[in-house]
């Protein structure tokens, strides 16, 4: 233990994490820098804080507050001891609706602020589209602003008092009239007011440099809006009183289209006089799909408000009126405006990528231009990324002159990096020539910083450094900011990472097979840290379950990029830092649908457990779990399903069978099925053959041995659709898939036994890749007859057709026959849907609650089944999330918790809260389980609803 961890263990309170995972998680905000921190402490309390900085003051060591490690310009990472305030210090600590303020602390993530002032008709104005995991300290370091500044200003508006304590452990109140002001700050304004007055642009963005003209007599020498965007370098924050505004009784979106964004752009200034709560432009570019936006190539989305919703969208139509546009959409629903604004929101991450798949990096992600200007700005830069053969595709914040772009740089290659710097010059210059700022929303920190004698000119910049050293004398608060900043291509989170592709199992396909590129994919937006999913959202369940950011997609890229780079976590593949932060990942697949740049943790996970565990004994639960088919199909054969499910009953005998197993304890064992799937299907008594098309039905593992009685609907509803149903081959060879309607639904030609097909599913999950690899090609043997048709295949478990459609190809990407069985996969209702269109499912005319599966959600879709909910009669929306099980995860030893605290974040109290008499849906089988062990309820798949009505 060192000193410096020694002493600060004795002075606070907080958690003080000086291993490798805790520093791992911080080496990185949302930019391209890295820095390793010594080590990171969450404080409690103020007095927490003040004790880090004396230990710190006193051995010279650097300090960083950081929020949800949000910024983009590098300024929440440092070289010294970080301080996380998300962990203790996020309270709400008082709502005045009165006086419309509140008190926070700095570690309060926005989103919680702005649910407890809705009752009160109230909001915080600023509203950046990371509201859900950014928090208050951090929009005060940065002078956030978000999509509502055109009517609410940033966050330096809506501030009123603030508590800072100083590095030298000074206590401030900052606020209006000197208040809180350090000793010597007044001098120093006093001495440069008429540089003050004119070395300042005018503009409704300006976020760069200090704000020291708030300071200013006739702007009310305002300390506390004067330290709003000082990036933790001047004092560290520990609760702040807010401005609120009233929230307008309804709101309606107008979507303006127009050919391309300068269009867009030079509209939007016409617009403000109309008094909009926004204006936000985006081009089609950054839209994976134009459905639901009028027609166009780029947009503004501007928000109106009004005491009714008649004049709100009054207002919104007047806009439409005034604007000269392609086409234009005027939205007043509430879940309308939601989904538009999702497309909105997601942009700052999907901006990461090119439309081709190519990455692209922040770095210019903010600069803002007079608004009546931008029009002209978008042209100029659009040149200059000609001129240096780059591509980016800005959006943001029109109605301020704000703009966001992710540009293609390649960070990778000293040539790259250094027309990154020839590129970062030149723009700073066409912002400058535009009366610009090259901060607009998000800070100057690294990127940007060394930049600031070009906007401000070099006495500006040097008033900037005397008045840090007023605040910091001893330059202990994040240091190499704002001031006196490190070189904007140094400290590159890239150039750790190794430069020759890693040797992987998976191929990758959309990081052209580098696994260091799949992990790059996350940029850091956090959007995995939310506290909770608005609809059918999944990611990422562990976090809301843990609320620690090494359970989050977030923090496990990070620790897999350490990993790669191999300076802080050095043992590579046998991390065991990296093998617990992914121990509670569910594999739920939701990050990649729900993170905005996919990336795919599910499959991360697998590879990494694959490399860690090989030539090396696996945990008990990989063998009980992991080869669960094998075990299955054993004891069908054999046919001693009773025997199993009486000593499984003995309880005893079944606590011994789980320890053995690596079982959780709390856990049931699942009954057996007294009669497989295909037994029932070799046995059964068939009517006529139908002529409809003919589906080949996936007997998977759980409905063959676990939920026969699945797949017996299944073949009901299927058959009563009209449409012929047969089984996959079960021998090898040449075989001819027959009509469904014979005893085996084969003709056998020449053949040698093969046994059954299987997704590969529990291999993959516990990443023995070797067997799923094996498994995975002798089911294509087997289908190869089925894939000489054009029969699709109907899979009944989602988690099995997620694996089937995503996992076989990626796995088996050097086999064609991978991808062309992939594409036949299925679910229940597509295959209704596609191959019987004109069949009517029965009435069943209930409510429906329930969980959309997360593999449906994330890699198959459910529109199809929500297209046959609703002609069933079935109503009501299911739940997202994920429903904790998650396959072996939840039934392995040490995970009962988290596998139950995911349940009860959206499955469980919406089965609680059913009507009478509703259907409960669960799909997949775990889900199924779930709610049987965890609430006592029978839930059931759609087939088993649809087939009880047929009678």
């Amino acid at each position: 233990m060192t000193d410096l961890e020694a002493a600060l263990r004795r002075a606070v309170r907080g958690e003080v994490g000086f291993d490798t995972t805790s520093r791992a998680l911080t080496t990185m905000d949302a930019s391209n820098y890295r820095r390793v921190p010594l080590g990171v402490v969450a404080p409690r309390d103020a007095d927490d804080v003040a004790a880090v900085l004396e230990v710190c003051r006193e051995r010279g060591v650097p300090v960083v507050a950081r929020g949800g490690g949000t910024s983009i310009a590098g300024q929440a990472t440092g070289t010294g001891v970080v301080l996380d305030f998300t962990r203790h210090m996020n309270r709400l600590v008082g709502i005045d609706p009165e006086a419309r303020t509140a008190v926070v602390q700095p570690g309060l993530v926005l989103d919680r602020l702005q649910d407890a002032a809705a009752p009160h008709g109230l909001r915080f104005g600023p509203d950046p589209s990371t509201h859900g995991r950014c928090t208050l300290g951090g929009m005060i370091g940065n002078n956030s602003c978000g999509s509502h500044s055109v009517a609410w200003g940033t966050t330096a508006d809506s501030v009123r008092e603030l508590s800072v304590l100083t590095a030298r452990g000074r206590r401030l109140r900052l606020g209006r009239e000197w208040s809180g002001a350090p000793e010597g700050l007044r001098e120093l304004v006093d001495g440069e007011l008429a540089r003050l007055r004119t070395g300042f642009p005018d503009l409704p963005r300006r976020i760069s440099g200090y704000a020291l003209d708030a300071l200013l007599p006739e702007k009310g020498a305002d300390v506390a809006r004067s330290f709003c965007g000082s990036e933790g370098t001047l004092g560290v924050l520990t609760e702040a009183v807010v401005r609120l505004v009233e929230l307008p009784r309804a709101r309606a979106l107008a979507v303006l289209g127009y050919t391309d964004e300068a269009g867009a752009a030079e509209a939007a200034a016409g617009l403000l006089p109309l008094g909009p709560l926004t204006v936000e432009g985006m081009a089609v570019d950054l839209v994976p799909s134009t459905e639901g936006l009028p027609r166009g190539g780029a947009w503004l989305f501007v928000e109106t408000g009004g005491d009714t919703e008649a004049e709100a969208r009054a207002r919104a139509e007047a806009v439409v009126r005034a604007a000269d546009v392609v086409d234009a959409l005027v939205v007043t629903d509430p879940g309308g405006q939601r989904t538009l604004w999702r497309i909105r929101e997601d942009a700052s991450g999907t901006a990461t990528r090119m439309p081709d798949g190519s990455e692209a990096w922040p770095g210019w992600e903010d600069c803002a231009v007079p608004p009546a200007r931008l029009g002209g700005y978008l042209r100029d830069f659009r040149r200059l990324l000609t001129a240096h053969e780059l591509r980016g595709t800005p959006y943001g914040h029109f109605g301020d002159g704000c703009i966001h772009v992710r540009i293609d740089f390649d960070l990778l290659s000293e040539a790259g990096v250094a027309r990154f710097r020839r590129f970062s010059e030149e723009l700073a210059d066409v912002v400058v020539a535009h009366g610009g700022s090259l901060s607009g929303e998000h800070g100057d920190g690294q990127a940007r910083a060394e930049l600031l004698p070009r906007m401000y000119g070099p006495e500006t910049v040097a008033l900037f450094e005397r008045a840090k050293a007023v605040w910091d004398p001893d330059d202990l608060l994040n240091p190499g900011m704002l001031v006196r900043p490190a070189p904007l291509d140094a400290n590159l989170r890239f150039s750790v990472l190794p430069r020759e592709p890693v040797d992987v199992e998976f191929g990758y396909p959309s990081d052209g097979g580098d696994f260091s590129a799949a992990v790059r994919r996350c940029v850091g937006v956090a959007k995995c840290r939310t506290t909770s999913v608005s609809g059918a959202g999944v990611m990422c369940p562990s976090f809301r379950a843990t609320g620690d950011e090494a359970h989050s997609t977030r923090g496990r890229a990070r620790l897999l990029h350490e990993m790669l780079a191999g300076e802080l976590v050095t043992d590579g593949w046998r991390s065991t830092e990296v093998r617990d932060a992914l121990d509670l990942c569910l594999s739920c697949k939701g990050c990649r649908s729900d993170c905005p740049v996919e990336v795919d943790m599910a499959t991360y996970k697998a590879e990494f457990l694959h490399h860690h565990y090989e030539g090396r004994r696996r945990p008990a639960a990989h063998y009980a779990m992991g080869w669960l088919p094998v075990w299955l199909r054993w004891a069908a054969r054999a046919r001693v399903a009773p025997v199993v499910n009486a000593l499984a009953s003995v309880r005893p005998l079944a606590a011994v069978a789980k320890r053995l197993g690596g079982i959780a304890g709390e856990r049931e064992v699942p009954r057996l099925a007294g009669e497989t799937f295909s037994r029932w299907w070799r046995g059964r008594r068939r009517g006529p053959a139908g002529a409809g098309d003919l589906v080949v039905l996936w007997p998977d593992t759980f409905t063959e041995h676990l939920s026969p009685s699945v797949g017996r609907a299944a073949v009901r509803v299927l058959e009563a659709a009209g449409l012929r149903v047969a089984l996959p081959p079960t021998l090898r060879g040449r075989v001819v898939v027959g009509d469904g309607t014979s005893r085996s639904a084969l003709v056998l030609l020449t053949a040698r036994r093969g046994g059954r097909v299987c997704c590969g599913l529990t291999y993959v999950s516990t990443g023995q890749l070797d067997r799923a690899r094996a498994v995975m090609r002798r089911t294509l043997d087997l289908m190869a007859p089925v894939l000489e048709t054009s029969a699709p295949v109907v899979v009944l478990e989602p988690s099995c057709a997620a694996a089937l459609r995503t996992d076989l190809p990626e796995l088996l990407h050097d086999d064609p026959r991978a991808a062309r069985l992939a594409a036949r996969v299925l679910t229940f209702a597509e295959a209704l849907e596609r191959h019987a269109p004109d069949w009517t499912p029965p009435q069943v005319n209930l409510p429906a609650v329930g969980q959309t599966h997360c593999h449906q959600h994330a890699v198959l879709g459910d529109a199809a089944d929500r297209r046959l909910r609703e002609s069933a009669g079935l109503t009501g929306e299911l739940s997202g999330g994920c429903c904790g099980l998650a396959g072996n995860f939840g039934f392995e030893d040490g995970h009962y918790e988290v596998s139950a605290a995911c349940a009860e974040d959206q499955l469980l109290p919406a089965v609680r809260e059913a009507p009478d008499g509703a259907v409960v849906l669960a799909d997949g089988f775990s889900c199924r389980t779930q709610l049987e062990q965890l609430a006592g309820v029978r839930g059931r798949h759609l087939a088993e609803v649809l087939a009880e009505r047929l009678e």
